[in-house]
């Protein structure tokens, strides 16, 4: 097998130039009246020292979130399914796609020291952002319960995942995603671009083994993290409308309370709440959250030009399709690095609303004889030693 090594840290030229595409796609949409909201959750977990005088007990992740709030990060770290596991969660508070990406940039790099400095009275002694935690946890789920622990305590592997919600908003405001045949739309673009374009979501090889887990390691009961590329309300690529993934109803909000602040009755706004919620994402210190927010606003801006066009039609029907099993290619099957380095989508795409953009004759984003898209397709593969061909 070809050996391909990721580089661990992103060079800084590369990051400037990710960001200005980010500038780019978001001032393209503003042109033509729109914008787009991109949030991240991130999971990841915490070890203990297995020496060390405790007593286990959850962690108050009311310290950690002040320090993400002095660094100017708009989401929070909850408690998430498994002991101790975490998830960060974006706050919805107007920031663009591109403060997103900062954020979670620096959520990554600042979560590992700060995990083990804040809570070393806890036994704490590091966080890990990887696709899998191997033996994460011990339990087995109770036939029939999906909170019940039974008393079998074999090893758990822990799935970590990386999920990106998307909105579109129109000039007045207005929800897109709640509109007749938009958010079919956008979910459909999604669908269709998410196997060329896996590498970016999936950057490391163990992110392949987590797709895996369930069949390999007999956790179909434990686990409920998607392993291929599906649509509806229930898939790795969902739509949220009216109902979300557990068939609950979407946008909740208390309408009436009584004298103890019970809530007594709420309306459902779900125009509000209304998404596509991309659930194929691995958690890893290579995850890069700019090159996923170009590929989620490359999405938008499709779905936004089909709309305009009054072109909206999607095959609804979509076959769920399975992801590559590794990096690498084999006899059999093709990575996730070539299949991205076959694909002209995303470059092009980049390419010609650059080309767009700058034909409007308003600020040029680059001059006209540099192809952002392909700059930052190469930049990708370089990060895997990759070249493209001539």
């Amino acid at each position: 097998m070809k050996t391909i090594s990721v580089l661990s840290t992103v060079p800084l030229a590369q990051t400037l130039i990710f960001q200005q595409a980010i500038t780019l796609l978001q001032n393209y949409l503003q042109y033509l009246g729109y914008r787009a909201q991109i949030h991240f959750e991130l999971e990841g977990c915490y070890q203990v020292d297995s020496g060390a005088d405790y007593k286990e007990r959850a962690l108050d992740y009311t310290i950690i979130n002040q320090h993400l709030r002095q660094l100017d990060i708009e989401g929070e770290v909850v408690a998430e399914y498994w002991r101790n596991q975490w998830e960060y969660v974006s706050l919805f508070s107007g920031q663009t796609p591109l403060k997103e990406a900062c954020n979670l940039s620096t959520v990554i790099e600042t979560i590992p020291q700060l995990f083990p400095r804040l809570y070393a009275a806890e036994g704490v002694k590091k966080a890990l952002i990887q696709p899998v935690v191997w033996c994460g946890d011990k339990g087995k789920l109770a036939d029939g319960s999906g909170q019940i622990f039974s008393h079998d305590t074999r090893a758990v592997h822990i799935p970590n995942a990386v999920q990106i919600n998307v909105s579109v908003l129109n000039s007045k405001g207005e929800n897109l995603i709640a509109s007749s045949g938009f958010g079919e739309y956008l979910q459909q673009c999604f669908l269709q671009t998410s196997l060329a374009c896996s590498l970016l979501y999936l950057p490391e090889e163990a992110a392949f083994e987590r797709l895996a887990l369930k069949t390999r390691y007999g956790l179909a009961q434990e686990l409920c993290s998607p392993i291929d590329i599906s649509g509806g309300h229930q898939g790795s690529v969902a739509l949220y409308k009216k109902l979300g993934k557990h068939n609950q109803k979407m946008g909740a909000e208390p309408l009436l309370y009584d004298q103890h602040h019970r809530v007594l009755s709420v309306v459902h706004n779900w125009q509000k709440t209304a998404r596509i919620e991309h659930r194929l994402g691995a958690s890893s210190v290579h995850y890069n959250p700019y090159i996923n927010v170009i590929y989620g606003l490359l999405n938008v801006v499709d779905a936004v030009h089909a709309y305009q066009q009054n072109n909206l039609l999607t095959n609804r029907l979509f076959t769920a399709t399975a992801l590559p099993i590794s990096l690498y290619s084999n006899r059999q099957e093709i990575g996730a690095i070539e299949l991205f380095q076959q694909s002209t989508w995303f470059s092009h795409s980049l390419n010609d609303i650059q080309k767009k953009y700058n034909s409007l004759k308003l600020m040029p984003m680059l001059d006209c004889h540099t192809q952002l898209g392909d700059k930052i397709k190469q930049a990708i593969l370089a990060n895997y030693h990759v070249a493209l061909a001539k």
